[in-house]
């Protein structure tokens, strides 16, 4: 968990604890998650269709793709089939990167940001 999310969740919690939360509109109701109002009115009935259709973007499956490998590499006792499965990632992620609008490089720290702060925190 890097800096920023910590702080965000200890000022969170400090208002929790204050009572700031107890009085806001809406407490106690469900929460209209189709609320579809930044949507351009145009796209909004094919958006709806392709949602109820269970579709997705091809750049959303690629990417929940990568994180299931991540896991799953994560977890593998086996060296040789790591490093199999390694490779697999690698290709996933450049393709994924090529699918996007933004460059890559912009991109990179996705991946080695936890393992930087996870590093740092240890060595605490």
């Amino acid at each position: 968990m890097d800096c920023f999310t910590r702080l965000a969740e200890n000022r969170i919690l400090q208002a929790i604890e204050a009572g700031e939360f107890d009085d806001l509109q809406g407490k106690g109701q469900p929460l209209n998650l189709d609320d579809d109002s930044h949507i351009p009115p145009e796209l909004r009935m094919a958006y709806k269709i392709l949602k109820n259709a269970d579709c997705l973007p091809p750049e959303l499956v690629l990417r929940q793709e990568v994180v299931n490998l991540q896991d799953l590499v994560a977890s593998m006792p086996d060296e040789a089939e790591k490093l199999k499965q390694m490779r697999r990632l690698n290709f996933l992620i450049m393709k994924l990167n090529m699918m996007r609008p933004v460059s890559a490089q912009l991109l990179e720290n996705d991946l080695y940001t936890p393992k930087v702060l996870e590093r740092l925190e240890s060595k605490r």
